[in-house]
């Protein structure tokens, strides 16, 4: 494992941490705490210190999860949750600091922790970012100890640009993958030069860049990724990073090409990330261990010379920057 220091929080952790939104098990399947445990527990195991989660994450299931096993383990773990997405419907009016300040109590609670390295507003609503009375709430919440750090998780990059405009924001979460380049643009360099950790999250389009699916995958009625194509539940950006399912699939046609033989493309995709000084650390989800397994087999690979990360780029060029680009 390799480490970096994330922002301004000056917490060092793994380059590839866990994501926790499917920790209990596959899409729609009733959350299983034993898979949960030995996922997380195969993260640790292998030098992941860095764990994000959120309240709303199987309606605070994974937030506890988490808390049992962190608890149980001698190493230093950093967690990131993530609070406001229980507010519905969610909307600017309903963020008002003691509904939010009750949502970091109630996370404290589920986890068992003492304090919260990290929690981050979750994806907000854009008026949001414009009321400085919820961002001082959380000075308070840091001078009562109840949290270390404040971060955003954001959908757009004019929303991380605003973020980062508050003084005590530290971190950003915000999906950047082979298919979602717009954020190494301007963001990337304004969040270098006030020592912002960017946390990248969707890191494989939500399986996509995995080459492991094709046109008769099928995704299960409680899968987003069935649900969610054109944004029915929430910002379609989460589901595929926004792209047609089917031109995905050419564009990781094209990929393959790149890696012939290569059965399973993630850890290629994470590379490509990491090969970007600005990202802190990448936060792939996992809905058992050998997923974890899969993504940490990136540190087994040999660098990606400058000619393979040209060609990934080309295919981006070609298939997926004139659908999205200017969206997210």
């Amino acid at each position: 494992m390799n480490y970096r220091k994330l922002g301004k929080t000056n917490f060092n952790i793994s380059e590839i941490a866990l994501g926790t939104w499917q920790v209990g098990g596959k899409w729609g399947s009733p959350f299983n705490d034993k898979t949960a445990d030995e996922l997380i527990n195969t993260a640790i195991d292998n030098g992941v210190n860095f764990i994000d989660t959120a309240d709303v994450y199987e309606n605070g299931l994974s937030e506890t999860a988490v808390g049992r096993v962190v608890r149980s383990r001698s190493e230093r773990i950093y967690v990131g949750t993530k609070c406001g997405r229980f507010i519905n419907p969610h909307s600017n009016e309903g963020y008002q600091p003691k509904v939010l300040q009750k949502f970091v109590e109630d996370s404290l609670k589920r986890t068992g922790l003492e304090t919260l390295d990290l929690i981050q507003l979750h994806c907000p609503p854009n008026e949001v970012y414009y009321r400085p009375e919820i961002f001082e709430l959380f000075d308070r919440l840091k001078e009562q100890g109840k949290i270390q750090n404040l971060g955003v998780s954001v959908e757009k990059v004019e929303e991380g640009l605003k973020a980062i405009e508050y003084p005590n924001v530290t971190t950003v979460q915000i999906i950047f993958n082979l298919f979602r380049q717009r954020p190494s643009e301007l963001f990337f360099k304004e969040a270098q030069k006030k020592d912002i950790g960017i946390i990248a999250r969707v890191p494989l389009a939500s399986g996509l860049l995995t080459g492991l699916f094709d046109a008769k995958t099928t995704f299960g009625a409680q899968d987003h990724r069935h649900f969610n194509r054109n944004g029915a539940a929430f910002d379609k950006g989460e589901t595929f990073s926004g792209i047609d399912y089917e031109l995905g699939l050419k564009a990781v046609e094209a990929l393959k090409a790149l890696f012939p033989g290569v059965p399973n493309l993630a850890p290629i995709a994470l590379q490509w990330i990491l090969s970007f000084n600005e990202i802190s650390c990448i936060i792939p989800g996992a809905s058992k261990a050998s997923h974890v397994e899969s993504n940490l087999s990136v540190f087994d690979l040999p660098k990606l010379t400058p000619e393979k990360i040209a060609a990934m780029n080309a295919i981006y060029e070609k298939y997926i920057k004139p659908e999205v680009h200017q969206l997210w």
